[in-house]
């Protein structure tokens, strides 16, 4: 399966898929409607130390990445969801697009589990 990433500011498109919010908070300035979302899975968002702690300094990046990544190694539900990515229910998608909030496009959780979802399947 195609997993794709998009910030959650652009617009929908049908194309994305099975649309996954990655964030553990909701993001700013929009409503539930506008953001065209089939799961909110909060559980594959870093913890909030490690959010915290990254602050999307850039300098932080590869210590956030290694930090995240062992976070999702130890969490029963973000094994499971990328499981369920190879299902025969998520067939019928041609894509899962996963959405964030990050202003960047090139250092932020989505991009480490756009890498690490299909490892795990």
């Amino acid at each position: 399966m195609k997993i794709a990433i998009k910030r959650v500011y652009e617009p929908y498109e049908e194309s994305d898929g099975y649309r996954v919010l990655v964030d553990r908070l909701w993001p700013r300035g929009l409503t539930k409607a506008r953001v065209h979302y089939d799961e909110w899975a909060k559980f594959l968002a870093p913890s909030t130390e490690l959010r915290k702690a990254f602050g999307h300094d850039p300098a932080h990046w590869a210590t956030f990445q290694e930090k995240y990544v062992a976070e999702l190694n130890a969490n029963p539900e973000a094994l499971k969801f990328a499981k369920k990515l190879a299902s025969p229910e998520m067939a019928k998608y041609p894509r899962v697009t996963l959405i964030y909030a990050a202003r960047d496009e090139k250092e932020n959780e989505a991009v480490v589990l756009q890498k690490w979802l299909p490892a795990h399947e």
